[in-house]
């Protein structure tokens, strides 16, 4: 493979990222200030029987965990996670496209909550499901795609493992 091969290959898996990362940033961002100019603070909105509307604020990490740190702490903590998944990223090979996928949703998510913490100093969380004696961590958009992104990284694992068994036998 010759150098310009490899520069194409690297662009080809660059651009497609930063495209699912911005789209995954704006939405978030877009509903988020939706969230925060029209929906009641602290108050239940129901949407269907198990799922609500709760617009809270989050001043740690996921639920609210380590919520005592100063926000400058927990902005270096969210970028060094950023760095880490983008190290990832690129050490995948550019066949795996669904752990591909699934990082970009986890960069996207962890930017969007960055720009939350460093904007206002917390993080919006709005989605609550719910029932008359239990209630999910509220959460945001941005954490799903976190979810979701690490939910497909461990997809991406277990066909290639699969794959590999496959290809010994």
């Amino acid at each position: 493979m010759n150098q310009t091969t490899v520069k194409l290959s690297a662009l080809s898996r660059v651009i497609p990222m930063l495209s699912l990362v911005g789209s995954a940033v704006a939405v978030d961002q877009v509903i988020k200030w939706l969230v925060e100019t029209r929906l009641p603070f602290h108050e239940l909105v129901p949407v269907i029987p198990m799922f609500a509307l709760y617009r809270t604020w989050n001043e740690g990490i996921a639920f609210s965990l380590l919520g005592g740190l100063p926000d400058t702490a927990l902005l270096a903590l969210t970028g060094l996670v950023i760095i880490f998944v983008l190290y990832l990223w690129w050490r995948t090979p550019s066949g795996r496209s669904i752990a591909h996928l699934g990082y970009a949703l986890i960069i996207g998510g962890a930017l969007g909550n960055l720009v939350d913490r460093a904007i206002h100093g917390h993080v919006v969380d709005y989605i609550l499901f719910h029932t008359e004696s239990w209630s999910f961590a509220v959460f945001n958009l941005a954490d799903a795609f976190i979810s979701i992104g690490a939910g497909l990284i461990v997809l991406d694992e277990v066909i290639a493992t699969l794959a590999e068994r496959k290809n010994r036998t």
